[in-house]
Formats: structure tokens, C-alpha cells, sequence
């Protein structure tokens, strides 16, 4: 019988569950309908993969696209423009805007405001609140929550939880696993005398790694107290690995592109705030203590915790700067300059970026090229080298600490649900992105 499709992927390198190999993937109604050799089969669009590797969908489970309130630096349909020219087909955006996604009516004001506007799909976070605990359960249920989402430590925004019996009482609502910004707020506070005007050098300093430490193991011991699930973001220390190393039945964690791949004093010397996030970039040795996270397969996810701020914002003096960068376009090529280098493997890139997401979040249809799936796919050129330039950021924001670093390995296509949304740089189709669905937030 001849089979027909809508789309075709033809002769790509797929990398999936079972491996890499060469094959064909057909589309039908933004579904995989088949895998394998198609050669007989017909279908409306046949796009020639030859020589490219297809990949699972890359998640980037933090993004900060500050809609709404903050929508000079960025927004969602630019923020996910950024996304998609980088490869990312889908986002988990974070609750820090204004005001705070934090009620149920700004939660689906946000769900409205990314329907068929954002370029990828996309979940977005509740924000945990002393206030707000009650509407907890039923909130963490909505279509297109991605969870709860709590500040320990304050960063950029207004929502911080730091006491524990306030965080006891979040913990004690919710069903889902939720993430933290874990960096203790009463120690932050202590050292703020460690910070020194007009050097971000003291960053990392002030923000310390026993900060992050003390955090970490306060939100381990409650989620064993309450018999929680909890996901710590932007892992910055080498203790942090080895402390969660012990307790992965509770505590699953992200690493970053930035804390992978830079490293003190000399990012804050050659870039001065650019290079200034929370939690910061410490020195090489919590570099490698991270990339040994990756390697002991410690780190679940990666995510970019892209978060953009203007250049005139950045330009303030220290500490007067606001942290944050941006990230989500550069996650992919960066990552695949680490897999070139044998740094990871590409199928623990896979891992990090589609199937552990999907797996921590419970996604339904996302996270593996497999039939009845969503036809999510990132499509990368390994032997291909790049620049980043502050020219290629298509985020609001347009720039990135990465401008002129180059790169082997880079995205040339993103597949949302079956349509081509970027092919060789351009954006090619429409925005249409959908909530994505989780199989806890099923319910029409």
C-alpha cells in the first residue's frame, strides 16, 4: 500500500532512544506516523535531511520572556522567535513578571497571550506565595502549568519564599514536583558588605557557593519531611552535585549552558555584568564539579535560564545591575560546540534536553521520536561552524555574552507539531504555539 503524508523528513541521521540512524520520519496532522524507510511513500512536502542529525524537540524548561510588565527587554513572541532560531521547539517560561503569575486570572491571561503568538510551545510556572498556597493545588493543575515555581533566594522580581515554614506549608498543597531558585536569602542578606561597587568580580562573592549549599539541603529535608518532589534550577556549585548525588528519590536539578561553559574571574573580566547572573558563575573548579554532574548522569535537565535585560539596564554599575542574560538561542549551539569537543555525548544531549524533561514534567506526545508523538524535532549540522553574534539574537534584548565566540555544530531547522517554524536562519512559518500538555493537567 502507498502510504501517503504530509511531510516527509528524508535520509536525516535520527537520534532517538534506540540510537542514531539513518532514516525517513512521516508526518501526518503534526504527528510522527512512521519511522523508517519511506522511500515508496508519497506525501505533500519532502524536505531533504541528508547529512543532518534529527533530534527530539530541545526543551528549555527556564526561560524568563517577561511579558507581562516588562516587555522592553522581552516578550513572548520575541522571546520565542529567539527560541526557535536556536532550535528550541518548546519553553517553560517563569513567573517573576508584572505583576506576578501568581492567581489563576494571571495565568490564563499569559496562557491567551501565547496561544498562536509564540513561535514554540510552551508551559509556564505558577509562582508559590505565602498568599496564594491555598489556590496551590488547583492552580499546579491548570493547562499548560508547567508547576510550582518558588524563590528561596531573591533574584530579579518580587516573589520570594525564604522562611522554611512557609515553604513547609507549599510543599504540604502541592502534588507535582516543583522548582526552586535555591539560594538561602538570610545568608544573601548577611554578606551584601562582601559586594563592591563597580566590580562584578565580587558577584560570586557575596552570592556564595555555601549559600546555594545551605538552600539545597533545606528544601531536600523538606521535601523528605513531606514526602515532596522537588527540582533544583541552575545548579552552581561542585558541593551541590555531590550533596544531591544522595538524594536523587527526591531532588532532580538543572545545569546551564553558562555555568558549563564559563568560569570566574575571567568571564567578569572580559565582560564585566554581562557575565553576571543568579546563582553567579563561580570559578573552573564548580565548572567541573558540574560537567562531573553530567557525566555521573547527577544533572537531569539543561535549561538556559534566559533572562534578558537591556543594554543600558546592564550598563549600571555593580551591584546596581540587574542579573541575567540571554541564553535560549544559544543553548543548542553551544551544547553541540561541548558534544564536538567530547565533552558529552550527543545522546546524553538528547537526554538533558528532550526525554529528561519529558520524563521530570510528565509531558504527554513530547521528548522522543516515536510514532503518535508530537513531530517536534531539532534539526542540527554537526560538522557546521558558526559565530555567535549579537546580530543572530533575535531576543528584544539583542545581544549575548557569546557575540564572537565560535562554535561547531549548529541548528538548522525547527519543527513545532509537524511545521517547519525555522529553516537556515529564517523563521518560516506563522507563530502557532500551543500549551503543551502534561498528563497532570489533562482535563479539558
Amino acid at each position: 500500500m502507498n502510504q501517503h503524508f504530509d511531510t516527509i523528513l528524508k535520509s536525516g541521521t535520527v537520534v532517538n532512544q534506540d540510537g542514531e540512524g539513518v532514516r525517513d520520519i512521516g508526518i501526518t496532522n503534526g504527528r510522527i506516523a512512521a519511522i523508517g524507510s519511506l522511500g515508496q511513500a508519497s506525501a505533500g512536502e519532502v524536505i531533504d535531511c541528508k547529512g543532518l542529525h534529527i533530534l527530539p524537540g530541545v526543551m528549555d524548561t527556564q526561560v524568563h520572556f517577561r511579558e507581562p510588565g516588562l516587555t522592553q527587554k522581552e516578550d513572548l513572541e520575541t522571546g520565542s522567535r529567539s527560541a526557535v532560531m536556536g532550535g528550541v521547539t518548546a519553553v517553560f517560561e517563569m513567573p517573576n513578571t508584572n505583576p506576578l503569575t501568581v492567581t489563576e486570572e494571571a495565568f490564563t491571561d499569559k496562557i491567551k497571550r501565547g496561544h498562536h503568538r509564540m513561535h514554540c510551545d510552551f508551559a509556564f510556572f505558577i509562582g508559590g506565595t505565602r498568599e496564594n498556597v491555598q489556590d496551590l493545588p488547583e492552580l499546579e493543575r491548570a493547562p499548560g502549568c508547567a508547576g510550582v515555581k518558588v524563590f528561596i533566594g531573591s533574584s530579579t522580581g518580587a516573589l520570594l519564599v525564604e522562611d522554611d515554614e512557609s515553604l513547609r506549608r507549599i510543599f504540604k498543597v502541592i502534588r507535582r514536583r516543583a522548582a526552586f531558585h535555591a539560594e538561602d536569602e538570610y545568608r544573601l542578606n548577611e554578606r551584601k558588605p562582601l559586594r563592591i561597587e563597580g566590580d562584578p568580580r565580587s558577584h560570586p562573592v557575596w552570592r556564595d557557593e555555601t549559600a546555594a549549599l545551605m538552600a539545597t539541603e533545606r528544601l531536600v529535608n523538606l521535601a523528605r519531611e513531606t514526602g515532596k518532589r522537588i527540582h533544583v534550577l541552575h545548579i552552581s556549585t561542585k558541593e551541590e552535585i555531590l550533596y544531591l548525588r544522595d538524594h536523587k528519590d527526591v531532588a532532580s536539578c538543572e545545569a546551564t549552558p553558562h555555568h558549563l561553559t564559563m568560569a570566574a574571574p575571567e568571564c567578569y573580566e572580559r565582560l564585566g555584568t554581562l557575565a553576571q547572573m543568579n546563582p553567579p558563575v563561580r570559578s573552573a573548579d564548580h565548572r567541573a564539579g558540574i560537567w562531573y554532574g553530567i557525566d555521573q548522569g547527577i544533572i537531569d535537565v539543561l535549561g538556559s535560564d534566559h533572562a534578558p535585560h537591556t543594554l543600558e539596564e546592564k550598563a549600571k554599575t555593580y551591584p546596581a545591575s540587574p542579573s541575567g542574560m540571554t541564553g535560549v538561542q544559544t543553548l543548542v549551539p553551544l551544547m553541540l560546540d561541548h558534544v564536538n569537543a567530547g565533552r558529552l555525548s550527543l545522546a546524553r544531549f538528547v537526554d538533558l534536553t528532550s526525554a529528561g524533561p519529558a520524563r521530570l514534567f510528565n509531558m504527554a506526545c513530547k521528548g522522543r521520536i516515536a510514532a503518535g508523538y508530537d513531530a517536534d524535532f531539532t534539526v542540527v549540522d554537526l560538522k557546521r561552524s558558526e559565530t555567535i553574534t549579537n546580530e543572530w539574537i533575535a531576543s528584544r534584548a539583542a545581544w549575548t555574552p557569546y557575540d564572537g565566540v565560535r562554535v561547531q555544530g549548529w541548528p538548522v531547522g525547527t519543527f513545532v507539531r509537524g511545521r517547519r517554524v525555522m529553516w537556515q536562519g529564517e523563521v518560516t512559518t506563522p507563530s502557532t504555539g500551543e500549551p503543551v500538555r502534561f498528563l497532570e493537567t489533562l482535563k479539558a
